[in-house]
Order: structure tokens, then sequence, then C-alpha cells
């Protein structure tokens, strides 16, 4: 690979080389492309998790208010608006957080995906045995004969933490064996909670790639282990998309219109991309060419951004560059994009941008002393998206909306945080202050 080259072609990887911040618009984004998936596959997905919310309710107790469907809410962030355009620059319309920091069960968005690719395996395993069909109350699930079941397979996945910790709960729950391969980067509480929960933690001091790898080489082995590929499943890429045929509620709840006259912007933070890339396409289905999306990235890890960039896809990683792919967005510390995703996303995103680590515990304190709502770090990522897009003049003027942002909605997508210790949580917002 001729890095000179792409440096020279690219102004943005040069910068990115340099762990600069930057932030790209897509070319290609609007262009006609045959996805892999459509809406039938998101209505799929989502028919799957209304077959398992008994079964949920059941196992989860703090899910019974909300029948065991695993949803958070979207709220406005009013005052957080205000203190972003002192931090960032003012921007039009209002403000929004999705609070996946708060999703039950596991704190993060990876319960979306995560949690849905288990239910899915545990789904064929009891099927398969002639245990459980389509028109059984699922909650069934809890009798000692389906843990009995369950506990002659295992589930297997390579995670920097919050994929982990969705995975291993779930699977532990139904009583799978489960084991989580966990790069350096994860955070020790993390580790900690899953032990507690009778998870196999597996360390590695590489990053996630190599986690990742060890995970998918031990499952190889065995046939009876299901793998959670977070590169490249597709299973957990359809549970994330279901969040957009829910948003739809929340935003009539709130009054937001989504239409030519009435933008929607959504910004989220970026790992490897299975979780924002899932989103990023079920919006897209839903809202079509009147919603905008962004991923947000670490100056230190911008996997997709590189890949979206140069259109080398999963064939480029931060290494190549002599980024070190560190961050203490533990849960955004990826060298390599999902192949997947970036496939899908190649003209579906609409840009992607990047962050300083520096910068990231500000936005957490502001927004606990503004809104008094805790997110972790790498939530925080998304935060600068709404004074960048309201300053890309010539991205705007093109793409008609420039006189359109006063009536623009923006979403950040809170990814996790409602699980960190306290103790964790106060010393992210003391190094804010």
């Amino acid at each position: 690979m001729d890095v000179k080259k792409l440096k020279t072609a690219y102004r943005e990887v040069a910068q990115m080389a340099e762990c600069k911040e930057i932030f790209w618009t897509n070319p290609k984004s609007g262009e006609e492309k045959k996805l892999p998936f459509n809406m039938e596959d998101i209505c799929d997905a989502e028919a799957r998790l209304r077959r398992f919310a008994p079964y949920i309710a059941k196992a989860f107790p703090e899910t019974a208010a909300s029948g065991g469907i695993i949803e958070s809410e979207l709220v406005e962030i009013p005052n957080m608006k205000k203190e972003l355009e002192k931090m960032c620059g003012e921007f039009g319309g209002r403000l929004y957080l999705k609070c996946d920091s708060n999703l039950p069960v596991s704190g993060s968005i990876k319960a979306r995906g995560g949690i849905y690719e288990v239910l899915k395996f545990a789904e064929k395993v009891a099927t398969d045995a002639g245990m459980l069909s389509r028109e059984d109350d699922y909650s069934v699930l809890t009798e000692p004969r389906f843990r009995e079941l369950f506990g002659r397979y295992s589930v297997a996945v390579g995670s920097t933490g919050n994929l982990g910790l969705s995975i291993g709960i779930i699977s532990a729950k139904l009583g799978f064996k489960v084991t989580v391969h966990m790069s350096a980067d994860a955070r020790q509480w993390k580790k900690d909670l899953l032990r507690s929960k009778g998870v196999t933690v597996v360390e590695y001091p590489d990053d996630y790639q190599k986690a990742v790898a060890e995970g998918r080489k031990e499952a190889a082995s065995d046939p009876y282990c299901h793998f959670v590929d977070d590169e490249a499943s597709q299973d957990l890429f359809m549970g994330y998309s279901v969040a957009a045929r829910r948003i739809g509620a929340q935003l009539e709840k709130l009054g937001i219109i989504v239409d030519e006259q009435h933008p929607l912007f959504v910004y989220i933070p970026c790992g490897v991309g299975g979780a924002p890339g899932g989103v990023a396409f079920g919006m897209k289905e839903v809202y079509g060419e009147n919603v905008h999306i962004f991923f947000a990235e670490p100056t230190h890890a911008p996997c997709m951004t590189l890949s979206m960039i140069t259109g080398l896809k999963n064939e480029i990683a931060v290494s190549d560059i002599g980024l070190d792919g560190k961050t203490e967005a533990d849960g955004l510390a990826v060298g390599r994009a999902s192949v997947l995703v970036s496939d899908v996303m190649e003209t579906l995103l609409d840009g992607c941008y990047t962050i300083e680590d520096k910068r990231l515990y500000p936005f957490l304190t502001r927004l606990a002393d503004s809104e008094n709502i805790f997110i972790e770090p790498s939530s925080c990522a998304s935060f600068p998206g709404p004074s960048l897009t309201a300053a890309a003049a010539g991205w705007l003027k093109e793409k008609d909306l420039a006189d359109k942002m006063k009536n623009a909605s923006h979403i950040l997508w809170a990814t996790g945080g409602s699980m960190v210790p306290e103790e964790e949580m106060k010393d992210y917002y003391n190094r804010g202050k």
C-alpha cells in the first residue's frame, strides 16, 4: 500500500496521519446502489424481538414496564444546545439526545444488536430441538429445560467492552456457556462485571482485532459454538437497525416533523461500524433523503473515516497511516472497519468527522451540568457534529439545505454510560472540569 500516494490523493488522509481533527462529506452519498438488506429484513428483526419480549420481561424485571421491549428515550436537550453553541459554534434547529446510554440489560447501544443476535441463535437451537414454535409464549425459555438445552452450546465474541457486556449478559442468562475475548483497551469494570455474571473473559495485550481473531479461531473448532462476528455479522446489523422503526413514534411524540423542509441530522460515534451502520441503514430506509447521517471517531482510531475516504473499505487500517489506534474512547478503539458496514455505507453515509480525546470530557461534564445526564466519554464523540455541519456551507448549498437549517432536528446518539461505576463516572466528570 502506497501511503504517500494516499496522502497526496486525499488531503484528509494526510491530516488524519498527523492526528488532526477533520470533517469530511461523502461525494457518493445518495448514489444508487443495490444493498443486501431492505425494510422487510428490518421488520423481520423487529418481529423476532416482539416474540422474545415476554421472555425479556420475565428474565430482566427492569424491562417489565416496557413489556420486555429494550428501548431508550429520545429527549430534547435545549440547555446543552446553548453550551454546545458556546463550545463549537452556532447551529439552527433543535437538539435531541437518543439515550441508548440507558438501554436496559447492558446499558449501551450494543444491547440492540448483541442481544438480538443471541436471541436469534437461541430461537434456532430451541426450534431445531422441537422445544419451541413461533406461536409459543417465549417466556417458557426461562424454564430449566431450556437452560439445560442451551448449556450444551456456547457463544463467543471479541469486544472492546460494550458488545461483550450485551453478549455476555444475555448468553449467561439463557444458559449458554459464553466467552468474551477482550482487548487491552477494555475497561476493567466491564471485565469484572462479566465475570460476576459467570462469563469467561479472556484478555489480550493487543488491540481489538486480535481479540476478534482469537475468538473467531476458537469458535471455528467447536461446532456447538456460535461466534458473534462484530466485523461481519448481518444479525448484529439488523438488530441495530430496528431502532429506526421505533424512533418514529418518539419523533411524533416530540412534535418533530421529518420531510424535505424539516431535515433530520443524526450523529453517531463509530468503532468497527456495526451499531452506527445498522442505525444509519434503518434511518435511511425509513426517512430516505430527508435524514443525514454522520459518524464520529477519535483522531487516533478513525477506521471508518479512513475506509470511506479512500474507498479501500476493510483493506486499510489506521496503522497503515502510522496511527496507534489507542484512545480513551474505549468503545471506539478499532483499527480496521467492518467489511460489511463499510460496503453498505458507501452511498448511505453523509460524512464523518474526528475528535481528539481531550475534547470528550468537557462535553461529558457540560451535559451533566446542563441536563443532569451522564454518559461515557466515547458517547461524547458525536457532540461537535451539529456545529460542523452548520459550518459546511458548500455541502449545505450542494444538498439544498442552507435555508432549511432553522427547521432542522439534530440527534446526538448516546451509545453508552449507565453501567459505568459511580466512582469512574465522577473521575470522567472531574476531568471535564
